[in-house]
């Protein structure tokens, strides 16, 4: 064993893969122990859990926690607990950074677009393929808007997806967008629907949050659904 292990704090829990931890919380607001949150944060991670991708370790948790603690976020006298649904969840929104750098793709697929998601499950059964609709494609199930005639994901290999739906990459009337990721937040917490997976509400929130006024406004729909969810309170 190591006679001299180090302590060194995370720099931004509220980034990355440790923000994986806090959107947990956001799902249960108590676990009965650290490892219990870990295993509920390696269970919900689409891309560990499909692709093989380096699981969360149990310091990593074990740090991101200590510093919500600090922050009186959660309480540790009994188990882990969410106090402060609400600082967190504005936490993680000042801290998201939305990829502008993605490879993205738009394709014309030949089937109107409320039978696109059957058409993606047909084509893609039985292919260790993650894809994920993208929370501003997944915000009318959880709030009151629409987001126009177009589907966007998010797949690590959009090529590869592609190519198993036989479609055509163009700018003119495309109904399907597909933006190439493995940053494992932006899949965590997948939402099956109609045969395949939604994003989850935090990430809807966050996606949100970075677009115009509109979609802010929109955003607040979704957050006070997901506070009364986890106990939290409203401004």
């Amino acid at each position: 064993p190591n006679q001299f292990s180090s302590y060194s704090p995370i720099k931004n829990i509220y980034r990355k893969n440790t923000s994986m931890v806090a959107r947990v919380l956001l799902t249960d607001a108590a676990f009965s122990s650290v490892q219990d949150v870990l295993t509920e944060v390696n269970r919900r991670n689409l891309l560990a859990s499909v692709t093989g991708m380096t699981p969360m370790t149990l310091g990593t948790v074990s740090k991101a926690l200590k510093q919500m603690e600090e922050e009186l976020i959660i309480d540790r006298a009994q188990g882990v607990r969410l106090l402060q649904a609400e600082k967190l969840l504005d936490n993680l929104q000042q801290n998201y950074e939305p990829d502008r750098s993605a490879k993205r793709i738009r394709l014309k697929v030949d089937c109107p677009i409320d039978q696109l998601p059957r058409r993606l499950k047909e084509a893609t059964d039985g292919i260790a393929l993650p894809l994920m609709v993208t929370g501003l494609s997944s915000v009318s199930r959880y709030a009151v808007m629409q987001r126009g005639e177009m589907l966007s994901l998010y797949c690590p290999k959009i090529r590869a997806l592609q190519k198993v739906l036989n479609a055509t990459e163009t700018d003119r009337f495309p109904n399907l967008e597909l933006i190439e990721t493995s940053e494992q937040p932006r899949y965590f917490d997948p939402q099956r629907d109609q045969g395949i997976l939604w994003a989850s509400p935090v990430q809807t929130f966050l996606e949100l949050m970075a677009g115009d006024k509109r979609d802010r406004e929109t955003a607040e729909q979704v957050k006070a659904n997901l506070l009364r969810q986890v106990g939290g309170t409203e401004r």
